[in-house]
């Protein structure tokens, strides 16, 4: 096997995160690591910029409790459009809503796009299926309009990065099958764990020293608990035929990089129109790591044209 390439930044990066003493989040309790990610945000990624428009929501959750949702758009007034509904990444056990501001803000002037930011529950205080329940609902949540979201949905484009991929994908499915108040017109899928079943060799390549580590992510999936043999904890159990078009997004180095390229195989088999990018030389959750690792900026600002190009084709631009 020949050696993988590696980026410039992305080798500066991968020696200094490495060479870091004490513990990994691995080693913490839930509560300690969403901390310790929380303190990267100013280190590891950009700032958020400006916008016209970044205002928090609360919707009602299918597990009785409220869903906190933070609204991006860089235009004050908005006519009738698409919505982005985005699901966060960690795990299902890290990541919020600030931890993830700089990205959906970007998202949010690149698409010229409101975007709509997920705070699921997370476990394992709250394992699986509550993140996909959460996550169907607040994109039927977007798409009836509510009058607090202030905005007039005429499609989704479901969203997420790792954990989020995986229920961009999975809220796919669900409003496939039963349809939301306005259709989800396009997904994309970012670096996601697709497929929990299939043992794939990117993950024996790149499980240590890559930033997602073997370690990590059986940490989080024995936080998460789901059960594999169900698409919405594997959504390549699910037939895809009829998905709305996908941008599919993965990284070179990512150990679940082949999950990403299994599920552009098996959409493009189903004859579901995909794009595919993936960010060579770079590791997964490269798209927090903007600061860290300056040339991801460039890989964003692709998949933003990709996904404007992938919008254009259904009639319904951005």
């Amino acid at each position: 096997m020949t050696e993988a390439f590696v980026r410039p930044d992305v080798a500066t990066f991968l020696s200094y995160l490495n060479a870091v003493p004490g513990p990994k989040v691995q080693d913490l309790k839930p509560v300690d690591a969403r901390e310790m990610v929380r303190a990267m945000r100013g280190v590891a990624d950009l700032d958020t910029g400006p916008l016209a428009v970044l205002r928090d929501l609360v919707m009602p959750g299918p597990g009785g409790g409220d869903i906190a949702l933070r609204l991006f758009d860089a235009r004050e007034h908005r006519e009738p459009g698409p919505v982005m509904v985005f699901f966060h990444g960690g795990g299902w056990v890290l990541g919020d809503l600030d931890t993830y501001e700089a990205l959906c803000a970007e998202m949010a002037r690149g698409l010229d796009m409101p975007v709509v930011s997920v705070d699921y529950r997370l476990a394992p205080e709250h394992p699986w299926p509550a993140a996909p329940e959460d996550c169907e609902a607040a994109a039927r949540w977007v798409a009836d309009a509510p009058q607090t979201l202030g905005l007039s949905p005429t499609g989704l484009v479901l969203a997420g990065d790792s954990a989020g991929g995986t229920l961009a994908i999975v809220a796919t499915i669900a409003l496939r099958d039963r349809p939301a108040a306005v259709p989800v017109i396009a997904h994309w899928a970012i670096y996601p764990a697709a497929d929990l079943v299939t043992h794939y060799p990117s993950y024996s390549e790149f499980k240590s020293g890559f930033f997602l580590t073997d370690e990590a992510m059986r940490w989080f999936n024995d936080c998460y608990a789901p059960d594999a043999t169900d698409w919405r904890g594997s959504p390549m159990q699910a037939p895809l035929a009829g998905m709305p078009p996908a941008l599919v997004t993965t990284a070179g180095l990512d150990p679940i990089r082949d999950q990403g390229r299994a599920y552009v195989a098996t959409l493009a088999r189903a004859g579901v129109s995909v794009s595919f990018r993936e960010a060579a030389g770079n590791i997964h959750g490269f798209l927090n790591l903007r600061r860290a690792i300056p040339s991801s900026s460039g890989d964003l600002a692709l998949n933003l044209a990709a996904l404007n190009a992938l919008l254009a084709e259904t009639g319904q631009p951005s």
